[in-house]
């Protein structure tokens, strides 16, 4: 199984000849897939769905499933959603989707919290999406986010003490500078090694075999 990070929240899974796309939102560019299988997305904010990026994905593709939870749906009510929530398993083969939480991490207590679920792929790769939600189950690879207005870098460090993913490689930098990605990357990888872990510092465009490492 292959992982190809785009620009911001956005992952591209491949395996078995199929694609899974989760979270295209407004910071990643238009992109297309081949043999799309399903999408995924976390929550409604606009960083992680946009109906433009939707509709170029499902072109032709009517019959193609996407799950979300209840806040996307209606959020963007043109679509054809499957409803799942923290607890929900799901097959979209060769890809089978296991939820986790509920909702998504608090921005300010102005701000009202909407709904977001975390994904376990395969049982293998866990993005949380806006969430420290921790699984379950162990983590084989977590896609962490680095940087957003609703988390401090003391709160990813802490979140990765928890999970202790064999792999872990950031996601949710496109607010950051370089400098700051460097910093926040440093301390990913910090609390990633001190349990035993490897981490890969994936740019855009960049892929990760989770059967080997960086391609």
């Amino acid at each position: 199984m292959k992982v190809t990070k785009r620009e911001h929240a956005c992952l591209v899974v491949e395996h078995a000849g199929a694609s899974l796309v989760i979270d295209p939102g407004s910071f990643t560019t238009p992109f297309l897939v081949e043999n799309l299988a399903a999408i995924v997305v976390t929550h409604e904010h606009a960083d992680h769905v946009t109906p433009e990026h939707l509709e170029r994905l499902l072109e032709g593709r009517s019959e193609t499933p996407l799950f979300a939870p209840r806040g996307v749906a209606e959020a963007h009510p043109g679509f054809s959603w499957h409803v799942v929530d923290g607890g929900d398993v799901v097959d979209a083969a060769p890809f089978e989707l296991a939820f986790f939480g509920g909702r998504h991490a608090m921005i300010h207590r102005s701000i009202p919290l909407v709904d977001n679920v975390g994904v376990m792929v395969n049982e293998t790769l866990y993005y949380p999406g806006d969430s420290f939600t921790v699984p379950d189950r162990a983590v084989d690879t977590l896609a962490v986010p680095s940087s957003a207005p609703w988390l401090k870098i003391g709160e990813v460090m802490d979140y990765l003490d928890s999970v202790r993913p064999r792999r872990s490689f950031p996601t949710h930098e496109r607010v950051n500078s370089e400098a700051g990605q460097a910093m926040a990357n440093a301390r990913i990888r910090h609390v990633t090694e001190l349990h035993g872990g490897v981490f890969t510092a994936l740019e855009p465009g960049d892929t990760i075999d989770l059967d080997g490492g960086a391609a």
